[in-house]
């Protein structure tokens, strides 16, 4: 492109990520002249990677009357209008159409049957028949108002020109894909309010010598209760747990750390729908076998000779214990309270929760305070639940901006 050049199109999408792509798409496909723009070579990174390389791209128990339930952010009512207007039926029978065979892993969540590349390429195809231009590698510079009504962009790729620019750059999770905090300095610059970026559906660690004993337990999986929050706060998960070396993992961990704040305990329950004291209590009555060994028929063993492990009086037959141990153990199992000392990080992190003030957004259009300015996806204050809930967001929110745009 000779300088001094301008590419003008009706808008451009900065982001090739899940949003991105699929406003791009559908924007193109109603018209529009639409460039895409994405600073790395690779399109729908966190795509492929996700869902174990199967892309869990919906949930479809997601309450479209109540999204809220599923969805975190200082208002959680603020994605329900896009929610409701593209449902997860609607996105399944896109991927219908692509041919693409799916299944439900369980509560909801679907995945491709084969890879999520899959995924990838039917975005991909849905831009190409809406005839989207597309950029990349391509780095953007300074993003100007004109006053007149369109924008100022410089890129490594010339000056172009437009009306409108959707944000979909997303949020700092998973830096080593090409995350960045572009979308939020792009918001900063026009005025609007950002609410704090932090991990979320992140392992949590614990610190130092109160860890070391659970350390030897990395790699046990199991079902558990999980809870964080007191009174109107108080939030909880029935899913399967982790232990890992530096801490705890697993469905049940990534699920309570978009709740959890720092400084407050977890309180998890081993043995969920099951009366520890009571089936303790029986044992004692009947049974000569070690505490260890009844303690087994209700955790795995592992966690039953950690537990036991950690207190003499509790090394005996369960018909020699004394009632008061018995009790403390059966509390410890049914209400182990622990407090992490941190998160693995934006590294480790599945989404960033935070990000563009829902207050400064058109709930119907996605279109900011800014007019012609829109943000889509995870780059705004909205994260889902694990399974799914993230890329429904990316995908309803891409097409209330497009219908709008």
């Amino acid at each position: 492109m000779s300088a001094g050049t301008v590419s003008r199109f009706d808008v451009v999408v900065i982001g090739a990520g899940a949003a991105g792509l699929f406003c791009a798409g559908v924007a193109g496909q109603r018209g529009l002249k639409v460039l895409l723009v994405d600073h790395s070579e690779k399109v729908g990174e966190k795509i492929r990677i996700s869902g174990g390389g199967r892309a869990n791209f919906t949930n479809r128990d997601l309450d479209v009357r109540a999204p809220q339930r599923h969805f975190i952010g200082d208002n959680p009512n603020f994605c329900r209008s896009a929610l409701s207007r593209y449902a997860p039926q609607q996105f399944i029978e896109l991927v219908q159409k692509h041919g693409i065979a799916f299944h439900e892993k369980h509560k909801g969540q679907l995945f491709c049957d084969g890879s999520s590349q899959q995924i990838v390429d039917m975005l991909l195809a849905e831009c190409a028949a809406g005839g989207v231009e597309r950029w990349q590698p391509c780095k953007i510079g300074n993003i100007a108002s004109t006053g007149s009504g369109s924008y100022q962009i410089e890129s490594s790729r010339g000056l172009i020109e437009t009306p409108k620019i959707v944000v979909a750059t997303g949020g700092l999770s998973i830096p080593q894909i090409g995350a960045t905090d572009f979308g939020y300095r792009i918001a900063e610059q026009f005025g609007l309010r950002v609410v704090t970026p932090r991990p979320a559906l992140v392992p949590l660690t614990f610190g130092g010598d109160a860890w070391a004993p659970y350390a030897e337990l990395s790699g046990l999986a199991l079902p558990v209760r999980i809870e964080t929050g007191a009174k109107k706060e108080k939030t909880a998960f029935l899913e399967d747990l982790l232990f890992t070396h530096r801490g705890l993992s697993g469905p049940a961990v990534l699920q309570i750390s978009s709740y959890w704040k720092p400084g407050a305990p977890l309180t998890l329950d081993f043995a969920p729908g099951v009366n520890v004291a009571e089936a303790l209590g029986e044992a004692k009555l009947r049974s000569k076998k070690r505490i260890a060994n009844e303690l087994a028929a209700l955790v795995p063993s592992r966690l039953a000779d950690a537990w036991v492990g950690q207190d003499p009086a509790l090394q005996r037959p369960v018909n020699e214990a004394a009632d008061k141990a018995l009790a403390a153990l059966s509390e410890r199992i049914a209400r182990w309270q622990i407090t992490p000392s941190g998160t693995e990080g934006y590294k480790k992190a599945e989404v960033t929760a935070g990000g563009v003030d829902t207050r400064d957004l058109s709930s119907q259009t996605m279109e900011s305070k800014q007019p012609g300015l829109f943000f889509i996806g995870e780059v705004v204050d909205v994260t889902g639940w694990l399974g799914g809930y993230n890329f429904q967001w990316a995908w309803a929110s891409a097409q209330a901006c497009a219908i709008a745009l």
